[in-house]
């Protein structure tokens, strides 16, 4: 009776080892279409920004110079962003909260505009003069933040440039290296379509998050690429499966990490938050780009070259 009773599960058990590998060989091909559509309307996107406005990115003050006005005083910041909206184009807002308490403690404007014009209109509209005390005015030139803003997109390009060659001379092969790389660029371009879609304007923290994102989105990409092509033992299914319950694991930890700290934490500075935003698209989008498009390159090249 035992006999009978165990030989149904072990043959339960087998069936759906089978199907899980049978489904996995077979439509692993086919994971690649949604992530690298996704990637191609991101190249597509960030292009049709770049027509727009000459940039890849859309740039705040930081970046391409500007004015900056903190104000702190108890105004109707309200009716001031209203009015000053009528006034400019180009104008944003961000407004500065107290951790604890919630409460906002100071409110920036910044605009193109010369320094002496935005300090004017906005006295005209609150009616009150700005003094050290209620305000501070912050100028920076088109050509010094032109100039910083090249010299971080230099750095951005050069660590990319660092990061493939460390990963050609770690793995030695062209597939996996240019899987690897691959993947680390979609982690990039994903977040920065996002970005450019909502009208978010990048700061230099910004372009700083996306520094990070070059070191975040290797991660999982090395461990997958080692584990599948030069850990011995077992199938390669089963390889990719043992490096995907890791990887996954990483990049969720790190996931919940930073996005409490964007959406509960409201008195943080928008320059961290922009980072903490940053991080969490790129991350999410790492998920698809490593265990998506990654794993079935790694497990394409391996069937072709007879890896088990």
């Amino acid at each position: 009776m035992s006999e009978e009773i165990e030989q149904p599960k072990h043959e339960k058990k087998d069936k759906m080892n089978f199907f899980k590998n049978f489904n996995y060989n077979k439509w692993y091909k086919f994971m690649l279409i949604i992530p690298l559509l996704l990637f191609f309307i991101s190249i597509f996107s960030i292009g049709l920004t770049y027509s727009k406005t000459g940039d890849f990115i859309l740039k705040d003050v930081s970046l391409s110079g500007g004015t900056s006005i903190t104000l702190s005083g108890d105004f109707d910041y309200v009716y001031l962003e209203s009015e000053l909206k009528k006034e400019y184009e180009d104008i944003s807002f961000k407004g500065l909260s107290d951790i604890a308490s919630g409460k906002q403690i100071a409110f920036i404007i910044e605009s193109s505009s010369q320094p002496e014009d935005l300090q004017k209109s906005i006295e005209n509209i609150l009616e009150e003069e700005l003094t050290s005390e209620n305000s501070s005015i912050e100028f920076s030139g088109p050509a010094l933040s032109g100039d910083f803003y090249k010299q971080l997109i230099f750095a951005l390009i050069i660590s990319f440039i660092l990061m493939s060659i460390v990963i050609f001379v770690l793995f030695r092969t062209f597939v996996p290296s240019m899987a690897v790389i691959f993947s680390a660029f979609g982690d990039i371009v994903m977040p920065l379509a996002i970005i450019n879609y909502f009208g978010i304007k990048l700061s230099t923290a910004g372009i700083a998050a996306f520094l990070m994102l070059v070191g975040y989105s290797v991660d999982t990409d090395i461990l997958l690429t080692t584990r599948a092509l030069k850990k011995q033992g077992g199938t390669l299914n089963h390889r990719i499966f043992g490096a995907f319950k890791t990887g996954i694991f990483i990049t969720l930890t790190a996931l919940f990490a930073v996005l409490p700290a964007f959406f509960i934490v409201t008195g943080l500075p928008d320059s961290f938050r922009q980072i903490f935003l940053i991080l969490a698209l790129g991350l999410s989008a790492d998920i698809m780009n490593t265990w998506l498009i990654n794993a079935s390159i790694i497990k394409w090249y391996g069937d072709k070259k007879g890896i088990k």
